[in-house]
C-alpha cells in the first residue's frame, strides 16, 4: 500500500472512531463514514467492502501492533528488555491498547464492542498459550486458557470505558493479584478429583 493509500486508511478509520463515539454501531451508514472521510464512495469500497469489514479491518489494524512479536521501545514505553515475563507482556498490550484508547473507547462504547471483544479474544487466545504453559495447574489447559482471556479482555473494557485514570501497570498489577496468582498458587494445592 502506498502512502496516498494508507493516509486514506487512516482518515477512514478517523471518521468511523468519531462517528463511533457519537452513535451506535448499526445506525452508521456508509454514507455517513464517506462524508466524515471526505471520500468518494468508490475509494471506500476500494478499500472495504462493507462497515463490517471496515470494523474488522481497524480491529487488525490495532491488534498487528500489541501482539508484534517483539517487545519493542516505543514511545510511550520501553518492555525491549523484559524477557519471558507474562505481567511484562499484560503491560505492554496495556500500553499499546492505551494508546489507541481513542479508537478503542468508540469500539467498546457501542454495540460493536462485542464484535471487538470478539476479536480480541482471538488475538490473546494466540498469545497467550505460550504463558498458560508455564502455569501449574490442574484444570484442562483449555479451560484455563479461556478463564485468563475472558479475564483479561473484560479487564481490558472496564479500564478502558470507565477507569482510565488508572496507569498500564496498575491494570497489569490488578490482573496479576486477581487471576494470574490465582492460577499459579490455587493450582499448586488443588488437584482434580
Amino acid at each position: 500500500m502506498d502512502r496516498r493509500q494508507q493516509k486514506t486508511r487512516q482518515a477512514i478509520f478517523y471518521a468511523f472512531s468519531s462517528l463511533l463515539e457519537r452513535k451506535n454501531f448499526n445506525n452508521i451508514t456508509v454514507q455517513e463514514i464517506i462524508d466524515e472521510a471526505n471520500v468518494g464512495r468508490s475509494t471506500f469500497y476500494a478499500h472495504f467492502e462493507t462497515k463490517d469489514s471496515l470494523l474488522k479491518a481497524m480491529c487488525t489494524d490495532i491488534f498487528l501492533h500489541v501482539f508484534s512479536d517483539d517487545l519493542k521501545q516505543e514511545s510511550s514505553h520501553d518492555f525491549s528488555h523484559a524477557g519471558h515475563d507474562f505481567q511484562k507482556e499484560i503491560t505492554h498490550i496495556l500500553y499499546h491498547l492505551q494508546d489507541n484508547r481513542k479508537n478503542l473507547k468508540g469500539l467498546l462504547s457501542c454495540d460493536s464492542g462485542d464484535i471487538f471483544m470478539g476479536y480480541f479474544k482471538e488475538y490473546l487466545e494466540q498469545t497467550f498459550p505460550i504463558y498458560i504453559r508455564e502455569m501449574n495447574y490442574n484444570v484442562p489447559a483449555d479451560y484455563l486458557l479461556n478463564h485468563v482471556v475472558c479475564s483479561f479482555s473484560e479487564t481490558v473494557r472496564w479500564w478502558i470505558t470507565r477507569h482510565e485514570q488508572y496507569t498500564p501497570e496498575q491494570i497489569a498489577a490488578f490482573f496479576a493479584q486477581c487471576v494470574l496468582k490465582q492460577c499459579f498458587t490455587e493450582s499448586k494445592s488443588h488437584s482434580l478429583p
